[in-house]
Formats: structure tokens, C-alpha cells, sequence
């Protein structure tokens, strides 16, 4: 659409507003990453909102988790976060404000007595909503000294449109909205006119969150549209409601579809922070046939008409492939320390460093990779898995004697030499080399699978490789008896 003759759009301001009162889900990583690449893309700014106004449930620790979130995902914010429970007094200061110039009203209704209009609605099977019995009434005729609620004054005739960013036009009867309340009782602010309050504070011009706040606007526009004609400069904002994250069922994302945390990703099931970045950013949002997109080209691509209207459904298998993809690709000392943290003190990470490009290479998560190297710091005598002992029959104890005698005379430990050797000897024995390997593979890793057996073979070196595998061997000398 275009613009006055002269005039300028406002800077690009967005937020991300979590509630502390639990782990940083998925879905609101997501809504922090389109908002994070929607002021980035268009040289804007993004600010994070801890809307903890519910003292009871919203704790320290949750807050710690979703900024820890937030920061290994690489969303860094412009502004220190803005603490929703520092505001209830210019909440109030704007309910005060709309009182006083009649877009609000002060409302006596009793608990019961709210209570008997809702079983009356139940019984007639009505919306659920307040009758707006206070609305035309004078305060006089309440009890003296009785307790009040200040609602909004919310228009009753026509309706009202918002132009979504993603869903488009969407169009809601004003009388299909109640007189909710703004100031409670006590005089503690709802979320309803907080929300509205801070976003205006803090100059955010784009909303961009799940559409399960559609509804919401339509309640939150009538006090951003009266105090505009109180006091002016209340703008409307732009509005782009993301549909929500489903689990490969279709139904909502949740726990029974398994891990809905950032951290559980990252803690649990291994994933890289730019894996869990791109694979949350294709999550709604497309551009072409591309699946792998960095952070850079994330801020040069990512727009809200890229946003698809229907739901994403969360694919695992999908993230676990992304993230091999991420993992192959990433430097081999920062995923060794990676690694070394998860194993402990008796991790070698110049050894870790050295061993992960063989060890990466068929990863899918951190987890894979911490598996993969258990066999460089595994303890004498090795624990076996049952698949690997059954390798060390008689006839592989005898073979892995005579490999023994060769590689103690090898002096070259390169896997160029150790690999001549080897197949000397399975040549020897006229073996195939697989018929040697499998056996060798237990010895040295107590386990069927790891990297390539000459690779294993150079990393634990010729010391701890021959102890190994003479700890398997036929002892020189003997024989064993059916």
C-alpha cells in the first residue's frame, strides 16, 4: 500500500513476551525467532518482555531458563528485558485515564452475583459473558465503601477488521466482545490492559505471535483506539498472528509428542543451537525448496509473507537430520568441548579434537557423538556388549594372537601402514578383511560399531591398541580345548 506524500513509517519494534512459569517451549522459541529475524530483516529492533505478573506460578528459575534459551539460540535482544511486575502502577495510571475520560467504568458486581449471570447463561446456553450490568449505572448507586472492578467500555454497535500479516483480513462483531475488566478489585492490573500498556511503552510496532492470541486483539484494540483519542500517539500495530506448532498427529504440540523445551533439545536429545535455529525457522516459514539456511541468510530472507497459514507439524526425524548436517559441519574443537563437558573429567579434549572427524561423521545428535567416543577412555578390562563378545570366539583369539605379534614390530602407526598390515595378514589367513575387523573391533571398542578400525587403532595408540587387543588374544603358547 502506499504511503502518504511525506510520511514515514515508524522504525520495525517487536517483542518476544514469555511468562516465566515454566521451560522456554518450542513454539515460543519459535515466536522469538520470527520476531528476532523480522526487526533484524528490516533493520529494526527486538525486545524481550517477561510478562510475570502471575507471582504465584512465574519463577526465578524459569526466567533464567528462557533467557538461557533465548541466548544459546543466539537471539540477542536490544534492550535489557523489560520485567511486566515493575509496571502495575502506569497500568493503572492508563485504566485511571480511560475511567476519567468515560471509556471505562467502575463495576460493582459481587462474586455471586457474577456467578448467578454465568449459570443463567449456562442454563439458556448463551456466550459466557458479562451483561455489562454497570455500564449505564451511577456509582452512587452502589453500597458505600464497596469494592469495584474498572472495565473497559468496549464499543457495542458495528464491527472491527485487522489486516493480519499472515492470516489476512479477519473481521469480528464489536458486540461479540464484553466489558473485561482492567483494574481489579485490589488494583492490580490484568494481563489484558498490561499487554497493551507495555507494548505502547516500549514503541513496539509489529506483533508478531501464535493465533491462538487472535482473539485477543480484538480485545486489545479498543484500549489502544480510546487512549489514542484520549491522549494521541496510540497507533494501531501491525499484527501477524503464526499458527501454532502441531505434533506429527496433527493434534497440538505437548509433552506426549515428547520434547516441547528448547532445553530438552539441547540437554536431552543433543541438538546444536544453529540446528534447532534453522529447523525451527522452516517450521511456518519457507523459501523456495531450501532447507538449510544459515543465521545470515535467515536475517536477509525472512519475511512475514513467507509464513504459511496453516499449522507446522513437528517432524523429529527431520530435526535429527539437520542436525547431522550441522554437526558435520561444525569446527571439530568447539564440538569436542562440547562432548568433553558431557563426559566428565576424564575426557582428553586435544584427543576429542583429533578423533571427531572420523567420529562425526555419521552423528545425528551430541549424544551420538558422546557414544561414539566412550571407547577412548574406556577403562581395562573393557566391558562388552553381547553382540561384540560373541565376536571373541576361540578361532577370533587365536587370529587376534597372530595380529598382535605383527602390529608389536609395527613401527609406522599411521593407518596407511596399520592397514597394510592388517590385510597382510587377513590375506595370510586367507580371510577377508571384514572376518579380522569385526573381531578387532570388539577388542579394541568392546562394542560392534565405531569408526573406521585403522582410525580406532590410530587414536588410542600402539600402547593402549595392543593392550586391548591382547587382552582378547590366545595367550602365546596355549591352546584351548574344545
Amino acid at each position: 500500500m502506499a504511503s502518504d506524500s511525506g510520511s514515514k513509517a515508524p522504525p520495525v519494534v517487536t517483542r518476544f513476551a514469555p511468562s516465566p512459569t515454566g521451560y522456554l517451549h518450542i513454539g515460543g522459541a519459535r515466536t522469538a525467532l520470527f520476531n528476532w529475524l523480522y526487526a533484524r530483516h528490516h533493520g529494526g529492533r527486538v525486545l524481550l518482555r517477561i510478562e510475570d505478573t502471575d507471582r504465584k506460578r512465574s519463577t526465578q528459575d524459569a526466567i533464567d531458563k528462557i533467557i538461557d534459551g533465548l541466548d544459546w539460540l543466539g537471539l540477542e535482544f536490544d534492550e535489557p528485558p523489560l520485567f511486566q511486575s515493575d509496571r502495575a502502577e502506569r497500568h493503572a495510571e492508563v485504566a485511571r485515564k480511560l475511567l476519567d475520560a468515560g471509556h471505562a467504568y467502575k463495576c460493582y458486581a459481587t462474586p455471586e452475583e457474577l456467578e448467578a449471570m454465568r449459570a443463567e447463561q449456562r442454563a439458556n446456553k448463551q456466550p459466557m459473558r458479562y451483561d455489562r450490568r454497570w455500564r449505564d449505572r451511577h456509582e452512587s448507586e452502589a453500597p458505600e465503601g464497596a469494592p469495584y472492578v474498572i472495565r473497559l467500555k468496549v464499543p457495542t454497535e458495528g464491527e472491527t477488521t485487522i489486516a493480519d500479516e499472515v492470516q489476512g483480513k479477519v473481521t469480528v462483531r464489536n458486540a461479540e466482545i464484553d466489558d473485561y475488566v482492567l483494574l481489579r478489585a485490589d488494583g492490580t492490573p490484568t494481563y489484558m490492559l498490561a499487554v497493551v500498556v507495555d507494548d505502547h511503552d516500549m514503541g513496539v510496532t509489529h506483533i508478531i505471535r501464535g493465533d491462538d492470541h487472535l482473539n485477543n486483539a480484538f480485545r486489545q484494540l479498543p484500549i489502544i483506539r480510546a487512549m489514542d483519542a484520549i491522549e494521541g500517539g496510540w497507533p494501531d500495530p501491525v499484527y501477524a498472528h503464526v499458527p501454532l506448532i502441531h505434533g506429527p498427529d496433527g493434534a497440538k504440540m505437548s509433552k506426549r509428542h515428547g520434547a516441547v523445551g528448547v532445553e530438552a533439545y539441547r540437554d536431552d536429545e543433543g541438538v546444536l543451537p544453529e540446528a534447532l535455529f534453522n529447523y525451527l525457522l522452516r517450521l511456518g516459514w519457507g523459501h523456495g525448496d531450501r532447507e538449510e539456511i544459515t543465521k545470515s541468510e535467515a536475517i536477509e530472507l525472512f519475511d512475514l509473507d513467507g509464513v504459511g497459514k496453516g499449522p507446522a507439524r513437528f517432524d523429529i526425524k527431520k530435526l535429527q537430520n539437520l542436525n547431522g548436517h550441522y554437526i558435520r559441519a561444525a569446527d571439530d574443537a568447539r564440538l569436542a568441548a562440547i562432548v568433553a563437558e558431557r563426559i566428565g573429567p576424564e575426557a582428553d579434549i586435544a584427543l576429542l579434537t583429533e578423533a571427531m572427524p572420523v567420529l562425526k561423521t555419521r552423528a545425528k545428535s551430541i549424544n551420538e557423538l558422546v557414544e561414539g567416543s566412550a571407547f577412548l577412555f574406556a577403562k581395562r578390562p573393557l566391558e562388552m556388549t553381547d553382540k561384540a563378545a560373541a565376536l571373541i570366539d576361540a578361532e577370533a583369539r587365536e587370529r587376534l594372537a597372530g595380529l598382535s605379534k605383527m602390529l608389536h614390530v609395527q613401527n609406522d602407526w599411521t593407518i596407511e601402514a596399520l592397514e597394510a598390515t592388517t590385510k597382510s595378514y587377513a590375506e595370510a589367513l586367507e580371510l577377508g578383511l571384514g572376518k579380522l575387523a569385526q573381531p578387532m573391533r570388539a577388542a579394541l571398542t568392546g562394542t560392534t560399531t565405531s569408526p573406521g578400525i585403522f582410525d580406532v587403532l590410530v587414536l588410542l595408540g600402539k600402547e593402549e591398541s595392543l593392550a586391548r587387543i591382547d587382552a582378547q588374544a590366545l595367550p602365546a603358547g596355549t591352546e584351548e580345548n574344545d
